[in-house]
């Protein structure tokens, strides 16, 4: 289906050091530009962030620092991406949380107050989560064509949990599945091991996900100020860190992972130090 516009809609995406808005920055912009009439425009740019662009983050988009070394900074295309962008209503996938507050703090980076006012926002990302939520209830509907009765009741929900697995089993046996490093498995099998690695949103350190590992195993943050830094670095540097996790209301175990971590790091100091 056409869209019907009065006036331009610039669907945009962007590429970033992290995802701290005051703190993060572009390393790629692009945007699509659709016209009432219907003719698109492009407008796409490698940006060099001034930053490094930390290696988990490259992992991700495939962009390093060697890439964007001679690319102009934002500051450079600034003048050029706010005239091609004009009064354009913006389009985006998560990007009312994100992209469009870090575009904006870019911008005014740069010395320009792109305005917002008479401008409508379309996030892609919210319509999908509004249409196919991500419950139980519409879990239990989407894969066994039945409505849960007494959901919220923990037998019921336990029940229907594991119809859904079974269903699931179903669904996808022989479905290919592409990993974000392009990796082609059909994952989805009759096998708890796989089933478990499949699961995992990360690999996690502690049990509810505030430490977890990187590509390299080494245990990083997954919140806060530090996030993707190193434990034991960030302890080592700031030793105040860790006594402000003993003391905020993280779960035991995470306490218990953080502790192992701080001591692993002393014991390999009182090594080097004999």
């Amino acid at each position: 289906m056409e869209l019907k516009l009065n006036k331009p809609l610039a669907f945009f995406d962007l590429e970033t050091t992290g995802i701290k808005v005051a703190t993060d920055r572009i390393v790629e912009v692009s945007v699509i530009k659709i016209m009432p009439d219907g003719t698109q425009s492009v407008y796409t740019k490698r940006v060099n962030p001034t930053i490094p662009i930390p290696p988990f983050v490259t992992a991700i988009h495939g962009i390093t620092d060697e890439d964007v070394k001679d690319a102009p900074t934002f500051a450079e295309i600034a003048n050029e991406l706010n005239q091609f962008i004009g009064n354009s209503d913006l389009a985006g996938y998560n990007s009312n949380k994100f992209d469009i507050p870090l575009l904006v703090e870019e911008f005014l980076r740069a010395g320009i107050d792109f305005d917002l006012k008479g401008r409508r926002f379309i996030d892609v990302q919210n319509i999908f989560h509004k249409m196919e939520p991500r419950t139980l209830h519409a879990a239990y509907a989407f894969y066994c064509q039945k409505e849960l009765v007494d959901n919220h009741s923990a037998q019921a929900d336990a029940m229907a949990t594991f119809e859904i697995l079974k269903a699931q089993l179903d669904k996808y046996r022989g479905v290919n599945y592409k990993d974000k490093k392009g990796g082609i498995t059909q994952p989805v099998v009759n096998d708890v091991d796989a089933l478990s690695r499949f699961s995992e949103q990360y690999s996690n350190a502690d049990l509810v996900g505030h430490i977890i590992f990187n590509e390299e195993k080494t245990e990083v943050f997954n919140f806060g100020k530090y996030k993707g830094k190193s434990v034991e670095e960030v302890f080592a540097k700031e030793p105040s860190y860790y006594d402000w996790m003993m003391k905020a209301d993280f779960p035991l175990s995470t306490k218990k992972v953080i502790t192992n971590i701080k001591l692993r790091s002393f014991n390999k100091g009182s090594v080097k130090s004999k």
